[in-house]
Formats: C-alpha cells, sequence, structure tokens
C-alpha cells in the first residue's frame, strides 16, 4: 500500500507531527558514537560493509547500491523520519552524499564538514571553511567527503583538497589545486584508491583546463596529474586548433570510478568551451568522453568520445558505471553510461582500450542523425547545430536529458535507473566571446521550453541492460532533478521535493515525503546496531527554473535520516 506522509515546518522542525527543534541539533546533545574510529582501508574500499556507505556511490563501480533489506517492497509505507540536523544554511545547494562509516556520518555543504551520530543526528564536529572574500560562486555546492585511513578529505570552492582527522575536524593538510581567480572550483566528492586522493576541477563555463589530479592521502604532495585538454604534442592536441586548447573547458565535475583488476579509473569529461564549435575546428578529444587513467601514474590508457565538437553545453561529466552484462551469449565488463546527450551508452572496458557496443535514445534526441555501428560516433543533422549568428533548437535541452544527479544500478533486478527529464528543449545563438580570466566564456544566448503538446518533463526510466529494453517508466509534470539509490530490499529511492520509493521491478510508488525543499542530494543508506536507514540532504540555492518546478517551503538546509517504526 502506497504511504504518502506529508510532514508539516514550522519553528523548528516538524516530523510527523513532532517538533525537532534546532536547539537540539545544533547543540552537541550526548552521542552513542564511541571515541574509538574504524579506519577505513583499502581492502575495505574494495569490499565495503553493508551496513556502510564509505564512499559517494557506495562502492568503485558506482552503482548507488545498497545490500541492505530491512527496508523493503512490503515494508516501506511504514518509513518514518527517525531525525533531522539542520545544517544552518539557507542559501547553498545541499547535494552532497552521506558517507557512514560504523555509526559516523559525514555530509557537506558549500563550505562545510558536519560529522553526526548517524542514529541521532548529534553534532560531533563541524569544519567550516574560511573562503576568500573575492570569491565567485557560480556553482555554491559540494557533493561529499572521502574518507581513508582515519582521515576525511573534501574538495573546496577555492580550489584547495582538505585532509581532516576524522575524529576531531581538525585540518591535518591543505593542498591548493588551482588558482580560485581563475574560475578553477571542486565540487565533487573525491574519489580515493591505492592511498591516493583524486579530485577534478570545475569550471567549464569559464575557460579553464580541466584536470584530474591525484594526492597522497598521508601528506597531501601531488602524485600526478592529468589534464583533459592536451597541450601541443600530447594525444589528442590536433583536434585543437591555434590556441583552443588553452582555454578549452573539460571539466570533471563527478566523482570516478575505479576498476581494482585493470587499475584503471574513469572520468567523466565535461563539454568544450566556448559552447560553440565552429570557435574550435575539430573533435576537441578530450571532451564530452569516459577517460581512463592508471591509478598509480594518471597516464592516459583509453577514452570514448560520446560527441565530437560539441554545441549544446551536453556534459558528459557523469562517470560509467562498472558493470558485467551479457549480450549474445557473450559477458561483457561494460561501461554503462546515460549520457546527457540523450543517449544511453553501453561500452566495453579493456586494460587498453574502450570499445563501443550500443547508443540508443532515452529520450527525444533530434540532433544525432546517426551513430557509427562500429565506433559509435555520431553523425549531426546540420539544421539542430547552433553557430555564431545561427540560430538552431535541439533536443534534449541544454540541461540534457540528464543532469549531475546520479542514476543507480541494482544487481538484483539487472537494471539500471535514470532520472531522466524528456520533452524539453533549447534554442540556441552564438556570439563572439574573448577570453577573460575569472569571466564566463560560453559565447552564446539561448532559452530552454518543453515541446508542444507533451504533458511531463520528468521521467524515472528502468532499463534492462542485458536486454537493451527500457522495462518501466514513471512520468512527473515537471522536471526530475532527483538523485537515485536502490536497494537490496527491492526498492528504488528517488530524491527531489518528494521524496519516493518505487518497486524495483514494476515502478509502482510505494511510499513518498515531502522534504522542505524541491531539491534534494544524494540518498544513501546504511545501518546502525541492526536498524537500517535511509538518509538524503534537502536545501537549494535559487528558485527552480519555471519549467522544473517552484520551491515548496523555507530554504532551510537539512539532512533527514528514515527508518522503520520510527519512536518519535
Amino acid at each position: 500500500m502506497q504511504r504518502d506522509v506529508r510532514c508539516g515546518l514550522l519553528a523548528g522542525v516538524v516530523v510527523c507531527g513532532v517538533t525537532v527543534t534546532l536547539a537540539a541539533t545544533l547543540g552537541r546533545p550526548e552521542s552513542r558514537v564511541q571515541d574509538d574510529y574504524s579506519p577505513v582501508t583499502d581492502a575495505r574500499l574494495r569490499q565495503p560493509e553493508s551496513h556502510n556507505w564509505l564512499m559517494y556511490r557506495g562502492n568503485y563501480s558506482g552503482w548507488g547500491y545498497s545490500p541492505l533489506q530491512q527496508i523493503t517492497s512490503l515494508n516501506v509505507a511504514d518509513l518514518s523520519p527517525a531525525w533531522v540536523f539542520h545544517t544552518g544554511v539557507y542559501e547553498e545547494h545541499h547535494q552532497a552524499a552521506p558517507i557512514v562509516n560504523d555509526g559516523r556520518m559525514y555530509v557537506t555543504t558549500a563550505a562545510q564538514v558536519i560529522a553526526l551520530d548517524a542514529e541521532t543526528g548529534a553534532l560531533l564536529w563541524r569544519y567550516v571553511r574560511a573562503l576568500p572574500p573575492d570569491l565567485q560562486r557560480p556553482h555554491p555546492t559540494n557533493r561529499g567527503v572521502a574518507l581513508y585511513e582515519d582521515k576525511v578529505y573534501v574538495g573546496t570552492l577555492d580550489a584547495h583538497v582538505v585532509a581532516l582527522d576524522a575524529t576531531t575536524g581538525t585540518v591535518v593538510w591543505d593542498h591548493t589545486l588551482e588558482d580560485y581567480r581563475l574560475s578553477y572550483y571542486v565540487t565533487m566528492a573525491p574519489l580515493v584508491a591505492n592511498g591516493k586522493v583524486m579530485v577534478g576541477t570545475s569550471g567549464g563555463e569559464r575557460g579553464i583546463r580541466g584536470s584530474v589530479t591525484a594526492l597522497d592521502a598521508s601528506t597531501g604532495r601531488r602524485v600526478w596529474k592529468r589534464s583533459t585538454i592536451p597541450a601541443p604534442g600530447e594525444p589528442g592536441s590536433e583536434t585543437w586548433p591555434d590556441e583552443t586548447w588553452r582555454h578549452g573547458g573539460g571539466p570533471v565535475w563527478l566523482t570516478g570510478t575505479f576498476d581494482p583488476l585493470l587499475n584503471l579509473t574513469y572520468w567523466g569529461v565535461g563539454n568544450p568551451g566556448p559552447w560553440l564549435g565552429e570557435t574550435r575546428p575539430g573533435d576537441n578529444l578530450f571532451t564530452n568522453a569516459t577517460i581512463a587513467l592508471d591509478a598509480d601514474t594518471g597516464e592516459l590508457r583509453a577514452y570514448h568520445q560520446y560527441h565530437w565538437n560539441g554545441s549544446w553545453d551536453w556534459d558528459e561529466a557523469a562517470a560509467p558505471l562498472l558493470i558485467d552484462v551479457r549480450r549474445e551469449g557473450r559477458n561483457l565488463r561494460a561501461l554503462v553510461h546515460p549520457g546527457r546527450n540523450g543517449y544511453l551508452w553501453l561500452l566495453e572496458r579493456f586494460a587498453d582500450r574502450i570499445t563501443f557496443v550500443e547508443g540508443q535514445p532515452f529520450v527525444f534526441q533530434n540532433v544525432f542523425a546517426d551513430l557509427d555501428p562500429v565506433t559509435g560516433r555520431p553523425t549531426y543533422d546540420p539544421a539542430h547545430v547552433p553557430g555564431i549568428g545561427r540560430q538552431a533548437e535541439f533536443c534534449p535541452s541544454l540541461s540534457g536529458a540528464r543532469n549531475w544527479p546520479p542514476e543507480a544500478y541494482s544487481p538484483q533486478t539487472g537494471m539500471i535507473y535514470i532520472p531522466a527529464n524528456n520533452n524539453l528543449c533549447s534554442v540556441m545563438e552564438g556570439r563572439s566571446v574573448e577570453y577573460r580570466p575569472g569571466r564566463p566564456y560560453t559565447g552564446a544566448d539561448f532559452e530552454t521550453f518543453p515541446m508542444e503538446g507533451t504533458d511531463h518533463v520528468g521521467e524515472l526510466q528502468a532499463w534492462d541492460l542485458d536486454t537493451g529494453r527500457q522495462v518501466w517508466e514513471r512520468r512527473f509534470p515537471a522536471g526530475n532533478d532527483g538523485a537515485l539509490l536502490t536497494t537490496a530490499g527491492g526498492l528504488v529511492f528517488l530524491g527531489g521535493g518528494d521524496f519516493r520509493a518505487f518497486n524495483a521491478l514494476s515502478g509502482r510508488l510505494l511510499w513518498q515525503v515531502r522534504t522542505n525543499h524541491q531539491r534534494t542530494g544524494v540518498p544513501t543508506s546504511y545501518a546502525v546496531r541492526g536498524k537500517q536507514y535511509v538518509a538524503v540532504q534537502s536545501g537549494a540555492d535559487l528558485p527552480r527554473d519555471d519549467h522544473l518546478g517552484e520551491p515548496f517551503g523555507p530554504r532551510d538546509g537539512m539532512v533527514w535520516a528514515f527508518a522503520l517504526d520510527c519512536q518519535c
């Protein structure tokens, strides 16, 4: 039975009729967490315990899947808020994944790391980053931390990586990645593998040259750095004319995935700059691509570019999921990527190459005329390619068929679940633009609009990867900008203002609760003393686009934790 829980918001936070005061959550009530801390080792990261959530997507493969099964499709209707914590921030996105290690939870806002008792929501410690007064904040957010040994690692909006003591929040080391005055910054949760903290740089709309950097987890010393835009003489440099490579974009917005057997890390690289392809003739490697880097050296081992010479701001910045897929009697060690360009990509990974298997649209797409059957390289319909002084309409919109919120995979069902936006298009016209340090470097004007005659934008889709077919979808009149979590209880949790749970096999809505805002972060699941929780952040900076819905209520940033049989 579906249960619709509506919780009001008063002076404190009203949860199922019970008010949790801000004084309680912002103080330091007694915590059940012990002083001892469980160090996070390489072995634990490679095989995370089911009751913990040790990294951004739960495992190195990026699945967003919890093996916990106390909360199931049969009892999820009884899920209630167990506790709520107020972050004290009102004008920032809250997009982080709650990371949990043996009863300790770590969440972030744009300039904070907050440690909580994962069972009670009690504050353990708080680190506040003192950001430079001249810092520009085009994306006021942070998407979480990484854990390793006895430290917590976070990237910052002023382009640093900071290591904190996991038990006290004390700064252990602080490493500068880039000059923030040139609009470099970090939004992603770091990836830790083989004792290295790996972080990508954001800022693609401001003329940066993107990169992934690996730091020694103990000391913060730089081990390697790999730029996403090749310099003259490097492989791929011939795809960048003249000096365009210097400010060619290629941001790395989101956390990578890692294959320990191949010792390769996979990263999604965003769009080139400026936006219009005719300003930089060529394929513009390695933008809008997945790159495979040697985890120990940073050497580029392989890549696949989803679309070349991009002109639509379709950042392919999400890292591919590592999934074993069976096709035509053969087992594939696959890379799976639902693209912002509207295609679901199936690739095969090897130690020295990435090969194309399949690409098919999962929303309406009018730019690609076809794909090369061997390489997957698209051919474009020129009517939908904008240029300098030349207007063109294209679908999906500039926001893409999906944005940053991650998809999820369930090994239980063999399905990938995609938070999609369909029937939304843009019209764009290019203009000349000169690079100025720290200033916008897009060179385009655009409008976004729903397709005429359509009744929805948002979709939640389920695809069977072994057959390559869509199994079910749910439609929402407004957009779907929620991140996903799958569980062994046969559930798919979808973020958004209404936090929802669906039956993973049928797509039936089983439960929902309205949070304090229409934007949420990345949901995770964990257990403390045998009790399973589902946690998510909620809060945003500004009202959403008119096509995607308006705020529900106060902009208070909150962390919500849900469990069965709440004793509130």
